[in-house]
């Protein structure tokens, strides 16, 4: 694999991608926390969910992306999806020549501050790979971790079925042995997750803490900026959309939780593959 090389500049975009809509809550948090910003989101809808594709599958579609995420002149790159973070991340970064974030270290430590019997809900690549359990225990090795593959919930969330009865009564059967071990803090391994917190706080008891990870990345990116020299002071940032599949369908669907109807623009994947071919000659 080539190395690309770019300089990036202080008026480039941070280039954020998820497998779908999951991705929003780290960018609603990076719009927040970070508004003089350009950004551009990449939700790789067409190939949604990630949560059950192999570490070889997700590898191409992150090299695709940031391929492509490239060309767009971003100066940073944030892995929004926990599965690829988990399987790609540190590959990723010893391949290309600009700075890309991954959540799980952060929401890691930050549950190893809050308590030490500690859940993780995750898809089941995520689980599967112990990511999180690792970076737990590499931050407090007295924790106790239990982890919960939960495949169906990005399918539900993709669809907008947040608020339909048989969601609920997902949630409470993925929950049950979490609860059982007499959790003390529970961690979102899905960027997908927070959309369910109405949800997930009717059936939790308040004495469990939720980490939320987006919010440790986002809350640590203005100091990496910092230290890398791309910190941005625009006064009009730029925010563009761009979806693999349906474009329409995620305009529709995003809308819910960004509070304005998104302008969606689409590449599609034989775009997306004919760039990594190229840059890996």
């Amino acid at each position: 694999m080539a190395k690309f090389l770019q300089m990036p500049v202080q008026t480039g975009k941070i280039g954020v991608f998820d497998s779908g809509v999951g991705g929003l809550t780290v960018l609603r948090e990076i719009m927040d926390h970070l508004p003089a910003e350009s950004l551009l989101y990449f939700g790789d809808t067409a190939r949604v969910p990630y949560g059950d594709r192999s570490q070889a599958e997700l590898l191409r579609f992150v090299r695709e992306i940031i391929t492509w995420m490239q060309g767009q002149g971003v100066k940073m790159v944030v892995m929004a999806c926990n599965t690829s973070s988990a399987l790609a991340l540190e590959i990723v970064r010893a391949e290309f020549d600009l700075p890309i974030l991954g959540i799980i270290l952060p929401g890691a430590r930050a549950a190893a501050k809050s308590g030490q019997r500690i859940g993780v809900i995750s898809t089941a690549a995520t689980a599967k790979s112990n990511a999180y359990k690792q970076a737990i225990l590499e931050a407090s090795p007295r924790a106790q971790v239990w982890q919960v593959g939960c495949p169906e919930f990005v399918p539900l969330i993709e669809k907008s079925r947040i608020d339909d009865p048989y969601t609920r009564a997902v949630a409470t059967d993925y929950l049950k042995p979490l609860m059982a071990a007499n959790i003390d803090t529970l961690v979102y391994g899905c960027t997908h997750y927070p959309h369910l917190a109405p949800l997930m706080n009717q059936i939790l008891p308040p004495s469990i803490t939720v980490v939320n990870p987006a919010q440790f990345l986002v809350s640590a990116m203005p100091k990496e900026l910092d230290l890398l020299g791309l910190r941005s002071s625009q006064s009009a940032p730029q925010l563009d959309f761009y979806v693999s599949g349906d474009a329409a369908q995620f305009a529709e669907v995003s809308s819910q939780w960004l509070g304005f109807m998104p302008e969606v623009q689409t590449v599609d994947l034989a775009t997306l593959e004919q760039l990594a071919i190229a840059h890996t000659v």
